[in-house]
């Protein structure tokens, strides 16, 4: 059976960050699991964060970013077929498949198989690794983020994206950053009314990550071996780096 690592968890728990020095220690590549990122010129608002890539001069490859254009409509039918080439892209040269993110039907639709129009996946053996973060620090990581993306120029790029052609229409459907500031932009919420709405949203999108994760767990039998943020990174990496190896040979 195919064998797959998978680092999922909430908004601002560091998952990118951790997965890319996993990566590194287990000569591994990254697919991304987030609905958004697939969209080409949406980096702010979607936290790409593409320097978590490169670690002290070395590169981790990713796949599953930047695909789309923004405006389009990618959904999780689109994502399977991807995931499917990239993940056989990575195995074919050898490479460990990381599969990172915290879009639950996106990482669900993969551990599990879901058939779309007839189609089925390859059956995948996944080491679900979900990172742990206290309610309160991950409120005040989410409220820090926040303000540093909009001194990131994120207002800007959504008025570029709309400036594009991109549908104030499909803007707000995407959601959270770029509902709410497509909102300010043309005229509809006022600047801190904005920045207020977007928090309390991005505070209630992470409950439902966490809702969606336990729902995995307990009611769809995934098993998730939960480690904490807190513990330091090469503790968790040399953690994780035993139960994959243990994985790979069967145990």
């Amino acid at each position: 059976m195919n064998k797959l690592l998978t680092i999922l968890g909430p908004t601002a728990c560091g998952k990118t960050t951790f997965a890319a020095h996993l990566a590194l220690a287990l000569d591994g590549e990254i697919m991304s699991a987030d609905s958004r990122q697939v969209y080409r010129g949406m980096d702010i608002g979607t936290g790409k964060d593409l320097c978590d890539y490169d670690i002290d001069g070395k590169h981790v490859p990713y796949h599953l970013i930047d695909i789309a254009d923004a405006g389009e409509r990618y959904n999780v039918y689109e994502f399977q077929r991807d995931f499917c080439t990239a993940y056989d892209d990575v195995v074919a040269r050898g490479k460990t498949p990381i599969l990172c993110g915290g879009t639950g039907l996106y990482i669900e639709s993969v551990i599990k198989g879901y058939e779309f129009d007839g189609r089925t996946l390859p059956p995948f053996d996944s080491l679900n690794i979900g990172l742990k973060i206290d309610r309160e620090l991950r409120r005040a990581k989410i409220s820090s983020r926040l303000r540093a993306r909009l001194d990131e120029g994120m207002v800007d790029e959504i008025r570029g994206l709309i400036d594009n052609g991109v549908p104030v229409e499909r803007l707000l459907r995407y959601g959270l950053e770029y509902k709410y500031v497509t909102l300010y932009i043309i005229g509809e919420l006022q600047y801190e009314e904005m920045v207020n709405l977007l928090e309390i949203a991005i505070h209630q999108f992470a409950k439902r990550q966490m809702t969606w994760f336990r729902g995995m767990e307990e009611r769809r039998g995934i098993p998730i071996t939960w480690l904490d943020i807190e513990t330091p990174i090469e503790e968790r990496i040399k953690i994780v780096r035993e139960l994959w190896l243990r994985k790979v040979a069967g145990e």
